[in-house]
């Protein structure tokens, strides 16, 4: 079956009528619907409302405080910590994100760590959060759950540990980086096993004999291959000791996989920097010059067998309006998920709100 198109309004609905439903206060309901849904506007697919069953299991079982007191300690003046009572990771890294931003309009810069949180969903989300300040913003975390090893071992140890970078620009849409540090997310693997689909050559192999995994059915018994090999696994080791350690939060063998234990207390790392472009350039200096990259960068020869050249973010801006405008895509198997969500939970469901 082909996918819906569910407005925009419609899932943020659903989104909120569940978190209260699950206990949570309507304030924060609506900012977790606003966040998740900004995932899926911005093409996010797998971290937007194909998660909200996962949350709202979580938050039955225990496994995650629906009435969090999400707290702010200012350690220097560029610096701070930020505790989130095992709540939902986005109203943390929003909180998170709103620190940063005011941090670096005092000093210029500002690093922000989180620990005791949760899976906040899409990475780029916070990262773009410094954007209309005329600020650059940096993000990463210790994804939720251990699907890639060290280089050349058999053993999960890292995760996909994403990092999205966010600049501003002026007439060109915002250069927005959002990568995990493997091939795929595990998200995009778990949409693939829903909808019953093949992965690619190059996502998976083998804990075992180090093969590759095509099918998606099989995913549970794979190892996730990092990007650019050895570099890659490099990567996500040094993100998670940032996001993890340094904040006191969970790495390595200490991570909960989110997807097979509903009960136990992530302890999810993350942080968030800001940067004031104008303390470096004048800000429309600044956006002029990114620009004359951008547009250089896209009108340059392309190799035989590419159509154009994509850059970071570039389909972000139109995909959001176009989303808004007809409609989120949403894979019938996920709805057919959500409407058992929303059974269970006695709301309306999906397909009655449009």
């Amino acid at each position: 079956m082909p996918e819906a198109r569910v407005s925009a309004a419609a899932i943020a609905a659903l989104i909120a009528d569940a978190m209260v439903a699950v206990g949570m206060p309507s304030a924060d309901a609506a900012k977790v619907a606003e966040l998740m849904l900004e995932a899926d506007l911005t093409g996010a697919d797998a971290h937007g409302v194909f998660r909200l069953p996962q949350y709202v299991r979580r938050i039955k079982a225990g496994g995650v405080n629906p009435k969090a007191n999400v707290t702010v300690a200012q350690t220097a003046s560029a610096t701070a910590t930020v505790d989130g009572d095992n709540g939902m990771g986005h109203l943390v890294m929003q909180r998170a994100a709103d620190t940063a931003v005011a941090l670096a309009k005092q000093n210029g810069v500002a690093w922000v760590g989180a620990r005791r949180s949760n899976h906040a969903g899409a990475a780029g989300t916070y990262a773009a959060m410094a954007l209309p300040h005329d600020m650059i913003g940096i993000y990463s975390a210790v994804a939720n759950a251990n699907h890639m090893p060290a280089w050349g071992a058999a053993e999960s140890l890292l995760s996909t540990n994403p990092i999205a970078i966010a600049l501003p620009a002026g007439q060109e849409p915002p250069v927005v980086l959002d990568i995990a540090t493997t091939v795929v997310s595990y998200g995009t693997v778990k949409a693939a096993k829903l909808q019953g689909k093949p992965m690619p050559e190059g996502w998976m192999v083998s804990a075992t004999d180090g093969k590759p995994i095509t099918d998606s059915a099989k995913s549970g018994n794979g190892l996730l291959l990092p990007i650019g090999g050895h570099k890659g696994s490099g990567l996500a080791l040094v993100l998670g000791l940032l996001a993890g350690v340094l904040n006191g939060a969970a790495f390595g063998r200490e991570v909960v996989d989110f997807n097979a234990d509903d009960e136990s207390e992530c302890n999810t790392g993350h942080f968030i920097i800001a940067l004031d472009v104008s303390r470096f350039l004048p800000i429309d200096v600044f956006k002029a010059q990114i620009d004359r990259q951008l547009r250089d960068l896209r009108s340059s020869k392309v190799l035989p067998g590419f159509d154009s050249i994509r850059l970071p973010g570039e389909q972000r801006r139109s995909r959001r309006a176009e989303r808004l405008r007809d409609g989120v895509p949403v894979f019938p198997e996920v709805v057919a998920q959500l409407d058992i969500l929303a059974g269970e939970l006695k709301i309306m469901p999906l397909r009655e709100r449009d």
